[in-house]
């Protein structure tokens, strides 16, 4: 198979992890919610809520994670040399990082699944932008190829942050009127 088939899947298996992780983040949010509720709700919606979020992440999440990482590796066997550049080597601890997340992503699942709900749907909700933030990091990092621009690249990741924060207080704000 040529380099850029490769490269091809790899982006879209990394597209659909994504779209998993930002998904099921939202789905631990609504059975979050779903746990406060009265009990003739809960009864109805953590079923359908659990199923969802067993069939996003064990369907899409898990499979695009693993095969993001199987053609991601595959693709660096046609560029070793990009494992000496500083820009790869910090886009690959955002990228480590970026596992990190999903795994703790999966005690979260297990402990929703278990109708166990640690955080609180505003901790959630902050949760999910973490993965925004690594996205943000990966791609300009792997489009730019400069760790020279990265100090203005995380100055701009902390202003999204930020941003991002107001976003979610401002939405509770709203929702709690």
């Amino acid at each position: 198979m040529g380099f850029e088939y490769i490269k091809a899947l790899h982006l879209i298996f990394i597209v659909t992890w994504f779209a998993g992780l930002f998904y099921i983040v939202r789905l631990f949010i609504y059975q979050t919610e779903a746990l406060q509720k009265p009990e003739h709700e809960r009864l109805i919606l953590k079923p359908q809520l659990d199923l969802m979020a067993r069939r996003l992440w064990y369907i899409i999440t898990w499979p695009s994670a693993i095969l993001t990482l199987i053609f991601g590796f595959w693709v660096l066997t046609y560029r070793w040399g990009y494992l000496q550049q500083e820009f790869m080597q910090a886009k690959l601890i955002f990228v480590f990082l970026l596992y990190v997340y999903h795994g703790y992503s999966q005690v979260l699942f297990q402990e929703l699944q278990k109708g166990k709900a640690r955080w609180s749907s505003t901790q959630l909700r902050l949760w999910n932008e973490l993965s925004t933030l690594l996205l943000f990091a990966i791609v300009f990092l792997i489009v730019l190829k400069n760790t020279l621009n990265m100090v203005w690249g995380m100055l701009g990741l902390i202003g999204l942050s930020l941003v991002l924060l107001f976003a979610i207080k401002l939405y509770k704000k709203y929702r709690t009127h």
